[in-house]
């Protein structure tokens, strides 16, 4: 089973903002779904790769890398910028930061405490700031903080069908 590509993935943003609490939920549950998933499996297959991309302590790690994005880019909104932050597309930061090299529970606890970092900025904004925007540059449309978190809670997703993939090819 293939993946659709993450930059190939369009996006309706059409729903409410008053739809920032289940998404935020989504957002807030990510660390936890990662490390259930993947609980239990050996070092061996936490940085084999199948020759489709990232192992999945690099997926992991990649969620890490990207932690500055959606809190820089909700920055953005908040001071009213008219375009957020580009997302650097070559993923330079994961290919050279070796994750593979570092322990997976430490990559799991620094997930999780980024993550939190984000779900309390999040808690912090007050209902009128959910529906506030600015244009995202490679989708080409306004992203309301509630489109920001739910996006990031899609990337999250993406990356979680990467892992289960590569553990159903490695186990």
């Amino acid at each position: 089973m293939s993946l659709w590509p993450w930059t190939q993935r369009t996006f309706d943003f059409s729903f409410p903002a008053g739809k920032f609490p289940d998404v935020l939920e989504r957002v807030r549950g990510t660390p936890a779904r990662v490390e259930d998933r993947i609980r239990g499996l050996p070092r061996h297959v936490l940085t084999a790769g199948d020759g489709k991309g990232w192992s999945i302590q690099q997926n992991v790690g990649h969620l890490i890398d990207l932690g500055y994005l959606p809190l820089t880019r909700m920055d953005q909104i908040l001071r009213g910028e008219a375009v957020l932050i580009a997302a650097d597309m070559s993923n330079r930061k994961t290919h050279e930061a070796g994750h593979h090299a570092r322990d997976m529970e430490d990559l799991l606890a620094e997930f999780r405490k980024e993550r939190m970092r984000l779900v309390e900025r999040l808690e912090a904004l007050g209902e009128d700031d959910w529906g506030k925007s600015a244009l995202h540059p490679r989708l080409k449309r306004p992203m309301r903080i509630v489109d920001l978190a739910y996006f990031d809670a899609e990337h999250d997703d993406y990356h979680l069908a990467r892992i289960g993939a590569l553990i159903r090819a490695l186990t």
